[in-house]
């Protein structure tokens, strides 16, 4: 039986807020956080990465995460105004005739007709979130749905490695005259 070498190009558009949301309310620790380099290969499948765009709203946005984003990716941060929704599904609908398969990572139901017409457009959509936040109405109209499981967060370790400050005990030498 010969090797099947699949050729596809993906695109994966986060909802940041989404999926931080989803992932504080099962892990239940305020430093927990996507752990990409987990995440994104698994989801990936062996298929080339077009293009990785991380929606957030507000203008609080790590610029560490931006650096990592980009230099393991290409990939970029998008601050939003409001939600990600609007700004995502224009990026979606830009993309579309450009890559065989869009990732939406997120369970939000906001982008239950988004898909419907990708899938339109001949796009294969793929849903990538926490199961238990999830949509079932965007599971069922996505073509694959990838779950979002512990092994795919990690928890920062918040607690500050501060090493108590001693001064050191200097001795004075008497001068002799």
């Amino acid at each position: 039986m010969s090797e099947v070498k699949i050729s596809q190009s993906v695109a994966v558009l986060i909802d940041g807020n989404n999926i931080e949301r989803s992932i504080l309310s099962e892990s239940k620790e305020k430093a927990s956080m996507l752990n990409f380099d987990k995440l994104i290969p698994r989801v990936l499948q062996q298929r080339s990465l077009n293009r990785l765009v991380y929606f957030r709203e507000g203008k609080n946005i790590s610029s560490k995460l931006g650096e990592r984003l980009h230099t393991l990716y290409y990939g970029s941060i998008r601050p939003c105004h409001k939600s990600a929704d609007i700004p995502l599904t224009i990026k979606a609908t830009q993309l579309a005739s450009k890559v065989d398969t869009i990732v939406i990572m997120s369970g939000d139901s906001d982008y239950v007709e988004l898909v419907a017409h990708l899938k339109n457009e001949g796009v294969r959509v793929e849903i990538a979130a926490v199961e238990s936040t999830t949509s079932h109405l965007l599971v069922e109209e996505a073509d694959y749905f990838h779950p979002i499981t512990k092994a795919d967060w990690l928890i920062l370790n918040t607690s500050k490695n501060i090493r108590p400050t001693t001064k050191k005990k200097t001795t004075k030498k008497k001068k002799q005259n």
